[in-house]
């Protein structure tokens, strides 16, 4: 898949090694941009490797993270003598490998700062932050970050920029049906016929709560409510919206929640300052759709603005 990809983008990747791909013109004199994570999300997550965002991305098999010695490889690729960025959804497997691989580039003299994304409102309450899945938030984090590093940002200023991203930024997801991955007899989970899964995970994971099936406007009207509860946007805010599908929603019903999510905002009085629809981060061919709300400031719509030439995003 990653020789395939590369050939098809030579122009923006090429490959660093096994499992790693990094930006086809390497970057110099700059903080370093990491990523990885499972295989089944694509364009995620080498879409989001180039001018503007990440140095490399470290590619594990079908929802499984990278083993510490290819997340290494990352870090290494990405260095350029003034520090690596290291941003990964925040996932079990994710966070042992990367800290293996952190305490190996120690030894090499790199450092490295971990910034876990943890976006998913209904993965954990409110006071377990940490707790939460990193979902399509992550792209948000990947761009702001990427662009603070591209800037000539100083390590703990890029690291600020990330973990503000994180803090920023809410999400949730529906999805009609289950993931089916590569030689599985069923679904993960299956829904009746007007049911739809609320609070699911990008991995396939079934979500929080079972619930009548609804129109696409209603879900985004559903999604933005409990997003906004959560991130507690007063009126007056600005915000970015990013309405990711998970492989198998067309288009249209993505922008139907995106208007959705749009008259919800409207109703509170917060503005939409930039939006995003369509396949940021999927699970292989689910049925299903997520929002992504972004508190914005100054610096944080600047830095979404900055340029950036990526497979899966352009600016």
């Amino acid at each position: 898949m990653l020789d395939a990809i590369v050939s098809a983008h030579r122009d923006v990747l090429a490959i660093a090694s096994t499992r790693v791909v990094e930006r086809a013109e390497a970057a110099t004199a700059k903080v370093g941009v990491a990523i990885g994570g499972g295989s089944g999300h694509e364009p995620a997550m080498f879409g989001y490797v180039g001018v503007g965002m990440a140095d490399t991305a470290a590619a594990g098999n079908i929802f499984a993270a990278p083993s510490p010695d290819i997340i290494l490889e990352g870090i290494r690729r990405a260095s350029h003598g003034r520090g690596v960025v290291l941003l990964y959804g925040n996932y079990s497997g994710d966070i042992l490998n990367c800290r293996l691989a952190i305490q190996r580039a120690a030894d090499e003299q790199i450092d490295v700062r971990a910034v876990f994304i943890s976006d998913d409102v209904a993965s954990a309450p409110k006071d377990e932050m940490d707790k939460r899945r990193g979902i399509a938030g992550d792209i948000i984090v990947f761009k702001a970050t990427g662009a603070a590093a591209e800037a000539g940002m100083t390590l703990d200023e890029v690291e600020r920029v990330a973990r503000k991203a994180v803090a920023h930024t809410r999400s949730m997801g529906v999805a009609l049906t289950g993931a089916e991955l590569p030689g599985a007899s069923q679904p993960i989970f299956e829904c009746g016929p007007d049911e739809m899964e609320v609070g699911l995970g990008v991995h396939g994971e079934p979500g929080v709560s079972r619930e009548p099936l609804r129109s696409a406007d209603e879900v985004g009207r559903l999604l933005a409510t409990r997003t906004l509860d959560d991130l507690e946007c007063p009126a007056g805010s600005r915000v970015a919206v990013l309405i990711n599908g998970l492989g198998a929603t067309p288009l249209v019903e993505q922008y139907l929640v995106y208007r959705g999510v749009r008259d919800l905002l409207a109703e509170r009085g917060i503005t939409i300052e930039r939006s995003y629809v369509g396949e940021f981060i999927t699970t292989l061919q689910m049925a299903g759709l997520s929002a992504t709300i972004t508190l914005l400031d100054d610096e944080l719509l600047g830095l979404l603005d900055a340029p950036a030439k990526t497979v899966a995003f352009v600016r």
